[in-house]
C-alpha cells in the first residue's frame, strides 16, 4: 500500500484502546502517535503538527471536550474525531456542535468504522485546504477587485456578477472557451456570503459518464470495481459552498435528470447507495455551447436549462472588447518578467499595434501563452512584434506614416534586443555614441541605467 502522509495523534487514557487505534492506523500506513491524556497530547501538538487528532471524550484530568476547544483555538485547521461509550452520545453530539468533525462510538463494532471516518475526514480537510489555497493563489495572481474590466462589455458583466453574487441564485455563464468563465465564477464566490466556504469545479467534459456520476455524487463501499470505501462526491464537498459545472453542456441526459434532482430538492444518492444525503450548495454552470440549441435539438433537458439559466451571463469574446487586450497584456507581462527576473518594461509601438490587430480565437487563454513565449524570448526592455510570432487574423487600424522619432525609437529597440540589452554595442550598431544612446533613451523614458557599467 502507498504510504500515507497524514500524520494522526491518538489520545486515550486505555492503554488498549490506544493500542488497537494506533494499529488500525499504522496497517493504513498513517504516521500514527499515541498519547495517554490530554495533557500529554498538548505537549505532542506543541512540538509538531498532526494532520488529524483522535480522542477519547472522558478522561482524567483535562476531558478530550477541553482538548477539542484548545485545539480550535490554536491550529483550527486540526480536524477532531471524538471517542465516546454508547451511553455518553450526548457529549459527542455537543463536540460536534462546537466543531469537532466526527464522532465513533466504543467500542468499535468493526475497524473498518475507524478507517471510513479517517479517510473521510482526511478528505474533506484535503479538499477545504486545496480550496483555500487555490482561492489565495487565484487572489495573488488576478485579484477580484481590480479584474481587468475597462471595455463597456466587461464591466456590465462585473456589475451582474456582484448583484448576483449576494443573492445565492444559480448562475449560467456563456462564452467561448479562453474568455474567464471559471475566474468569474470564482469571483461570484468570492463575492457571496460563501467566501469561506469551499468553491469546488468540475470539468464534466474531462471524465466518461461513469467517472463523473462518481465524481459529481459519490459512491458507497462496492458499487463497482475498485470501489474499495465510500467517496463522498463533489456536490457533498462543496456543502455550504459553491459548486462550478464546467462544460455542463456535455453532461449525459441520465446525469443530467440526476443533477435537476439536486437542483430542485437539494437531495442525491451516492453511486450504489439508498441513503439520501442532503446538501447545501450553490451551483454556477459554465458552457461554451449553445444550450438553446441543445434543448431544441433535444440534446438537453428543457427543464434543468431553466434550472440552471435563472441568471444567464453571457461573457464577450477578447476580439469583442479591444479596450482590454493590451492591459490584460501587460498585467500578464509583469507577471512573467517578474517570475523570470528579467527586466522588461512593456510592448514596443509594433508589438502593441499587433496584439490589438489579432483576432484572438483562443481568447484570454491563447493572450497569456502568447505573451509568455513572448518574454522568454525578449532579451531587452521592451517585447517587440518579432517576439509574439503573431499574423494579424484583421487588419491594423491606419495610422498614417510614421514620424522620425518614432523610427528611430523603434531601430534603439531592435539593436538593444539584438545585443541583449547591451548599450555599448547597440550604439556602435546603430552608429551612434553612448551618451546620445542614453540620452535618447532619458527620452523616451526608459532607464538609461549608468553610462560607466558597460
Amino acid at each position: 500500500m502507498a504510504k500515507q502522509t497524514a500524520s494522526i495523534l491518538v489520545v486515550d487514557d486505555e492503554a488498549a484502546m490506544r493500542l488497537l487505534l494506533t494499529s488500525i492506523l499504522q496497517d493504513e500506513d498513517y504516521d500514527t502517535t499515541a498519547a495517554a491524556s490530554a495533557e500529554e497530547a498538548l505537549s505532542l501538538i506543541g512540538r509538531r503538527h498532526f494532520h488529524l487528532v483522535i480522542t477519547d471524550l472522558k478522561m482524567p484530568g483535562m476531558s478530550g471536550l477541553d482538548l477539542l476547544g484548545h485545539i480550535l483555538r490554536e491550529d483550527p485547521g486540526t480536524p477532531v474525531i471524538l471517542l465516546t461509550a454508547f451511553g455518553s452520545v450526548e457529549g459527542a453530539v455537543e463536540a460536534m456542535r462546537r466543531g469537532a468533525a466526527h464522532y465513533l462510538l466504543k467500542p468499535l463494532a468493526n475497524p473498518d468504522e475507524l478507517r471510513l471516518a479517517v479517510r473521510r475526514v482526511l478528505e474533506e480537510r484535503r479538499v477545504a485546504d486545496e480550496a483555500a489555497s487555490l482561492r489565495q493563489a487565484t487572489e495573488a495572481e488576478f485579484p477580484f477587485g481590480r479584474i481587468i474590466a475597462d471595455a463597456p462589455q466587461m464591466r456590465a458583466v462585473l456589475d451582474m456578477a456582484r448583484s448576483v453574487a449576494e443573492a445565492d441564485t444559480t448562475v449560467l455563464l456563456s462564452g467561448e472557451t479562453g474568455t474567464g468563465k471559471e475566474l468569474l465564477a470564482r469571483a461570484i464566490h468570492h463575492w457571496s456570503p460563501r467566501a469561506d466556504q469551499a468553491f469546488v469545479a468540475v470539468n464534466c467534459a474531462a471524465l466518461a459518464e461513469s467517472l463523473l456520476d462518481s465524481e459529481l455524487f459519490g459512491h458507497e463501499k462496492g458499487a463497482f470495481t475498485g470501489a474499495i470505501a465510500q467517496r463522498r462526491g463533489r456536490f457533498e464537498l462543496a456543502h455550504g459552498g459553491t459548486l462550478l459545472l464546467d462544460e455542463v453542456g456535455e453532461m449525459s441526459p441520465a446525469l443530467q435528470a440526476k443533477l435537476l434532482r439536486v437542483l430542485q430538492e437539494h437531495t442525491l444518492e451516492r453511486v450504489g447507495g439508498t441513503k439520501t444525503v442532503t446538501v447545501d450548495v450553490r451551483v454556477i454552470a459554465a458552457t461554451n455551447r449553445e444550450l438553446r440549441q441543445m434543448v431544441a435539438s433535444q440534446t438537453f433537458r428543457e427543464d434543468l436549462f431553466y434550472r440552471l439559466s435563472v441568471f444567464p451571463i453571457e461573457l464577450p469574446p477578447l476580439r469583442e472588447r479591444p479596450m482590454d487586450i493590451l492591459p490584460l497584456a501587460e498585467h500578464r507581462l509583469r507577471e512573467v518578467a517578474r517570475r523570470l527576473g528579467k527586466p522588461i518594461r512593456g510592448f514596443s509601438g509594433d508589438a502593441a499595434a499587433l496584439l490589438e490587430a489579432y483576432a484572438w480565437p483562443g481568447n484570454i487563454r491563447e493572450l497569456q501563452n502568447v505573451v509568455e513565449r513572448a518574454a522568454i524570448l525578449c532579451r531587452a526592455e521592451h517585447v517587440l512584434a518579432a517576439h509574439l510570432n503573431l499574423t494579424p487574423l484583421t487588419a491594423p487600424a491606419p495610422s498614417g506614416v510614421k514620424t522620425l522619432k518614432a523610427l528611430e525609437r523603434d531601430a534603439i529597440l531592435a539593436a538593444l534586443d539584438l545585443h541583449a540589452g547591451n548599450r555599448r554595442q547597440a550604439a556602435e550598431q546603430l552608429g551612434i555614441g553612448l551618451r546620445t544612446l542614453y540620452a535618447r533613451l532619458r527620452e523616451y523614458g526608459m532607464s538609461p541605467g549608468s553610462e560607466e557599467e558597460e
